[in-house]
């Protein structure tokens, strides 16, 4: 009985080191070496990198709109990369900061603020944004799978 009770304390424990919400440091670098791949690829208005990023079943939402799906999404990022193709539109700052990470298996909540610049119409216009993402390990790949955010100025 007590080789019995030690082998199960040795199971628990084992059990309980998996089911933490502590990240390995590998799963923080792939996160945001991903996270940076796509704030890159979303500056350039690179949809197919985007496409690759994101989960079947995507849901944005900005502060000012409802959910929209990633069809919709896609819709817009498509418009949006036509006016960045035509020299309308230029990103110039897409820049993520105080940047957390809660992971919870293998689903990470991720938060920050988002600084952008754009020139518009020979016109600049800056913003900040907190926002929160959704993300998810599909088969050892980062997808995105929620957005939102809020204005802040």
């Amino acid at each position: 009985m007590r080789c019995f009770k030690v082998l199960l304390t040795i199971v628990i424990a084992f059990n309980l080191s998996f089911c933490t919400d502590k990240a390995p440091e590998k799963d923080k670098e792939e996160l945001s070496t991903a996270i940076a791949r796509f704030n890159k690829a979303f500056q350039e208005g690179n949809n197919a990198v985007l496409e690759s990023m994101v989960t079947e079943n995507y849901v944005h939402t900005n502060g000012n709109s409802k959910s929209i799906g990633k069809k919709d999404w896609f819709n817009y990022l498509n418009k949006r990369k036509n006016e960045i193709r035509s020299g309308n539109l230029e990103v110039i700052q897409y820049e993520l900061d105080e940047m957390k990470m809660e992971f919870h298996g293998n689903m990470a909540i991720v938060t920050g603020k988002i600084r952008v610049s754009n020139k518009k119409k020979e016109e600049i216009h800056k913003n900040e944004f907190r926002i929160t993402n959704i993300w998810v390990n599909e088969n050892g790949t980062w997808k995105r799978a929620g957005f939102h955010d809020g204005k802040i100025k």
